[in-house]
């Protein structure tokens, strides 16, 4: 059972979140449980096949089995939106949208870039521009430029790499990175070019931008919500 949930201090009365987030646009399938900012449990997958219609699921019902709390004490369901994967995204949120549904809560969607861009910016603070990007195959990349504030710089674009990419902002300091931007490193030579390797949306970035859409109360209908897909979806032939 939960604490009693309400808190006084001397400036304020707030109610603690109890929030499920749930990331899936990419290889990486996580899931991350958060009461306000504090982590109470996550489990996350990386793998090379989209297994998410598998595991993500199970995650979600493992982290309510090994905790005090019940998923009937979520306060609301948080999904990356996406770009991303078209697999993936509508796994993720046909998911987001059962849960919401069915437990009557409210339904939270954040942008997969804009929560990278802001995970990033408070790990690496040196940079003036950051830009994650989401590979979309073979040259081309989900990509936005957020500033330190995580404010967008340049809108959210699915752009195919060249050698001039970029050249009219990288008179500023720029950290890449995300599963798309190490195919680019070759192309974007500048001294103001920095590349992080390793990097995967993951639904614990996501706490601080779904517990604000939360406090201000800003919901998806859970009825004609879709996921920011960007491009439309190009089933492949199999060979």
């Amino acid at each position: 059972m939960r604490l009693n949930q309400i808190y006084s201090t001397d400036i304020t009365i707030f109610k603690l979140a109890l929030i499920l987030n749930i990331e899936t646009s990419t290889k990486k399938c996580s899931v991350a449980l958060f009461d306000n900012l504090r982590l109470v449990a996550e489990k996350s997958l990386l793998s090379e096949k989209y297994s998410h219609s598998e595991t993500l699921t199970v995650f979600i019902e493992e982290i309510f089995n090994e905790i005090q709390y019940s998923i009937k004490e979520l306060d609301a369901i948080s999904v990356s939106k996406g770009p991303g994967s078209y697999t993936g995204l509508r796994i993720g949120v046909s998911t987001a949208k059962g849960l919401s549904y069915a437990l009557n809560k409210p339904l939270i969607s954040i942008s997969t870039l804009k929560s990278m861009a802001y995970s990033m910016s408070k790990k690496r603070k040196e940079f003036d521009l950051y830009c994650p990007m989401i590979d979309a195959r073979r040259m081309e990349v989900f990509s936005a430029f957020y500033n330190k504030k995580n404010e967008l710089v340049r809108e959210v674009k699915a752009d195919i790499i060249v050698p001039d990419s970029y050249t009219n902002l990288l008179y500023k300091k720029i950290l890449f990175f995300g599963d798309g931007s190490l195919k680019c490193k070759d192309m974007l030579v500048s001294e103001n070019a920095y590349f992080e390797e390793g990097i995967h949306p993951c639904a614990s970035d996501m706490s601080e931008l779904s517990y604000l859409k939360y406090k201000n109360k800003e919901f998806e209908d859970v009825a004609y919500f879709e996921p920011f897909y960007l491009k439309d979806f190009i089933p492949g032939v199999k060979k």
